[in-house]
């Protein structure tokens, strides 16, 4: 049985990290990864997969290019990376506890997401898991320069629900989200606690 979320009484606004923490597409995200580095003779472990978790779809690419000493083109990988992605995405599944907390907290609390992906794929993915009724206002990576672990994504979440950062709660699964948490002075939740990570099983 799955624990269930929580929201402190002095909390005034939630904010969602979105992929793995709003919507099951971690297993999906990575599998896309995988496929992608192998044409460039990447082994993608899961275990590079979770330490670049955070990172925008480019950045990932440069990031693989200095791990592995290659040179290869970040918008021809991350492309059909990213591609590979949306053709699959439609099978992502909610994460239950979360969107559970996010319908009993609408109209409650003002929400906004925060994610480090691009905001037109975000924007699918929230429909795909039926939360986009519930959260109107989201901070993708084509809104930011400074990406987590900075906090410049979940600061800027922070203005749109116009609350101040202390009094916001952020649901997180990634470490580099839960740092920019921590760096923006808000309070986090770590989703992995709640729901069964199902990332390498295909």
């Amino acid at each position: 049985m799955t624990k269930k979320l929580t929201v402190p009484t002095n909390i005034k606004g939630l904010i969602f990290d979105l992929d793995g923490t709003i919507a099951d597409t971690m297993p999906i995200h990575y599998i896309a990864w995988k496929n992608a580095a192998a044409r460039y003779g990447i082994d993608f472990t899961t275990e590079l997969f979770e330490q670049l978790a955070g990172i925008p779809l480019y950045g990932t690419v440069k990031k693989l290019n200095e791990l592995f000493n290659k040179d290869i083109d970040p918008r021809e990988m991350g492309d059909s990376k990213e591609q590979e992605y949306e053709d699959n995405m439609d099978k992502a599944q909610p994460v239950e506890p979360v969107v559970d907390l996010i319908r009993e907290y609408y109209g409650k609390l003002p929400m906004a997401v925060g994610t480090g992906g691009g905001r037109e794929i975000s924007k699918k993915a929230m429909r795909i898991v039926g939360v986009d009724q519930y959260i109107e206002h989201l901070v993708s990576a084509d809104d930011v320069t400074k990406h987590k672990p900075h906090p410049e994504t979940f600061l800027k979440c922070a203005e749109l629900i116009g609350v101040d950062p202390k009094d916001c709660l952020v649901f997180e699964d990634g470490v580099l989200g839960i740092e920019a948490a921590k760096a923006g002075g808000m309070q986090v939740t770590d989703v992995r606690d709640y729901y069964q990570v199902t990332i390498g099983q295909e």
